[in-house]
């Protein structure tokens, strides 16, 4: 299975396990900054160079070979589950994306048909029930998660646990997992941690926010789009998400961790 998801500088100053809609655009422009003393001109998700990712094939070993020896730094950052399915709902569902069409074709239509959802338009505004419609997305998500049906699950919504399971599954170890939340410190406590050929600051560099302004705004506070029932969906798909990384799931609003992440339990209870 190797290491997908993996991005390496190429510098091999630090590995990073991306975790989609928690600041990967942020940590893959920093990387590609730290080695080069530029920032990579469009998505960093389209470089094919000055990056190694497991997805092309000359990267693969390598990243292996640096994971498998434990002497490179590996991180990653994870999201309140709360606002990552939500982010996930407005940007690749309701919103319009880079290249002008809806996201994966025929995902949408097939929502709108299996599901009821309604995803409104640029031309109207984006008005609908966001209420709603969000409820029912997260029903197809948690059919997509547990039984495979009517597709596998997308990885903008599985659980983050299975993301950063598979690097700890195959034989790789972080030294750290910070939260998106905490940004900068804890973004902070990686460039600290390794050398690279150029320095940053973390304080001026831009956001690299690839999926802003693509749909529409969420119209309503976190919590009002989660009922009982969502809640329920929620703990039944995202159980290890909020244990492990330290969120609240009692209160949607609360999008702050409320406890410290336990670097040896994660690797125990992920590396099965």
């Amino acid at each position: 299975m190797g290491f997908p998801g993996t991005w390496m500088t190429t510098s091999e100053s630090m590995v990073y396990r991306v975790v989609p809609k928690c600041a990967c655009s942020s940590i893959g422009q920093i990387m590609y900054y730290s080695d080069h003393g530029t920032f990579f001109d469009g998505d960093i998700h389209d470089a094919q160079d000055g990056l190694h990712k497991w997805a092309m094939d000359h990267s693969q070993a390598p990243i292996t070979r640096k994971v498998r020896s434990g002497d490179t730094y590996a991180f990653t950052c994870v999201r309140n589950p709360y606002t990552r399915i939500l982010s996930s709902f407005f940007d690749k569902i309701c919103g319009i994306q880079r290249n002008g069409r809806r996201y994966r074709g025929n995902l949408v239509p097939l929502l709108i048909q299996k599901y009821g959802i309604e995803v409104g338009s640029p031309e109207t505004g984006f008005e609908f029930d966001q209420v709603k419609s969000f409820r029912r997305f997260l029903l197809f998500a948690r059919d997509t998660i547990r039984w495979r049906k009517p597709m596998d699950p997308d990885i903008h919504w599985s659980a983050m646990s299975g993301h950063i399971g598979t690097f700890v599954q195959n034989g790789g170890r972080y030294d750290k997992i910070f939260w998106t939340e905490q940004f900068n410190d804890g973004m902070s406590q990686v460039l600290d941690a390794v050398e690279t050929p150029y320095p940053l600051d973390l304080q001026t560099i831009p956001r690299f926010n690839e999926s802003e302004g693509h749909g529409p705004k969420r119209a309503h506070k976190v919590s009002e789009y989660f009922d009982d029932l969502s809640m329920h969906l929620m703990m039944e798909v995202y159980k290890k998400d909020f244990q492990l990384f330290g969120y609240d799931f009692d209160d949607p609003d609360n999008k702050m961790p409320v406890r410290e992440i336990d670097l040896n339990e994660v690797h125990a209870k992920l590396g099965d």
